[in-house]
């Protein structure tokens, strides 16, 4: 029992030395925080204290330039009024000085203007003198200039006279030439004319007496029934014999006809005024046109000369016969051929 007391006794003992070192560390651990605490609200007071002594001082020092500006604006103010006193001061003074400029002119001015004027007369004397000079100088340039220009008008009158000359004599040929021109032109419009004649003769002949085939004035003229059908370009079978005796008479009228008259054969297409549209004829004006260039293809291939072919197409615009009858639609719709030049 005893022993057991004593073990507990002494194990009892040994709890206590722990605990004051416990307690002992968290004492030092607490003093070193509040330590630390105390010395950073000491930097931050110090910190905190020197701004607010720098925001004292510069205040006094704004305060201090405040009252330097406001003595410079005073001043200024009393200089400004000094200066405006000197200036009134200096305009009386210019004004005194003017009155006595004006008395002392009023007493010597009569003998100084008489010799102010005596120079300026002689001033304008010499200035009127180099004037006169420069006048007659230009008078002998425009002397000389004009003498130049007298010269130069005579050579113009001269080539001017000889140039009329030359223009008349050149009127007198050209009018002569003009004049033998007419009467060529004339011979060979005759010539043409009765080879003409001479040719339609022959070719009515040849195509036989047929009452639709007629000479009108300077023209043969046949009705297109003769060679297309209605609406159509395309020379008809039957027809192609009739074109053979054309085509023959054109080749016999080459070889008779002098080389020296320049002539040709135009064929001539016209409609009635019934109007046509279509793929390939969208007027009578492609209708015309197209009958005239196959009658002219035709007389090619059957050798007459390319050079001797005109191809015309007038639509319905030249009728033969104003009226609408199926009669007179028919004269309109004709093929025409004109010996004529070219």
């Amino acid at each position: 029992m005893s022993l057991a007391r004593a073990r507990r006794g002494r194990f009892q003992a040994n709890y206590w030395p722990g605990f004051v070192d416990m307690l002992s560390t968290l004492l030092l651990v607490v003093t070193f925080l509040m330590a630390l605490f105390m010395l950073a609200n000491f930097v931050v007071t110090q910190a905190a204290s020197g701004k607010d002594t720098m925001l004292t001082k510069l205040n006094r020092q704004l305060a201090e330039l405040t009252e330097l500006l406001a003595l410079e604006h005073s001043k200024k103010e009393s200089v400004e009024d000094n200066l405006a006193a000197l200036q009134a001061t200096l305009g009386e003074k210019d004004k005194e000085t003017e009155r006595l400029t004006g008395l002392l002119g009023a007493a010597g001015g009569q003998t100084q203007g008489a010799e102010d004027r005596a120079r300026a007369l002689g001033t304008s004397l010499e200035e009127q003198k180099q004037i006169t000079n420069d006048a007659l100088a230009k008078v002998e340039l425009l002397n000389q200039q004009l003498a130049a220009l007298r010269l130069q008008l005579a050579a113009l009158q001269e080539a001017l006279e000889a140039s009329e000359a030359k223009d008349k004599d050149s009127q007198a040929k050209i009018a002569d030439l003009g004049q033998r021109l007419n009467v060529a032109l004339a011979k060979k419009v005759k010539e043409l004319a009765r080879y003409r004649s001479d040719f339609f003769g022959k070719l009515k002949e040849a195509l036989g007496s047929r009452s639709d085939f007629q000479i009108v004035g300077d023209r043969f003229v046949f009705p297109s029934d003769v060679l297309f059908d209605t609406g159509s370009a395309e020379v008809k079978f039957e027809a192609t014999s009739q074109l053979d005796k054309l085509a023959a008479a054109l080749r016999e009228l080459e070889t008779q006809i002098p080389p020296d008259i320049a002539w040709v054969m135009r064929i001539d297409g016209h409609t009635d005024i019934r109007p046509i549209v279509t793929p390939e004829f969208p007027s009578n004006w492609e209708l015309s046109s197209a009958r005239a260039i196959s009658v002219v293809r035709y007389l090619m291939s059957q050798g007459v000369p390319a050079n001797r072919l005109v191809a015309a197409g007038f639509g319905e615009f030249q009728p033969v016969d104003p009226a609408e009858s199926d009669e007179a639609l028919g004269r309109n719709r004709r093929i025409e051929l004109k010996l004529t030049e070219r």
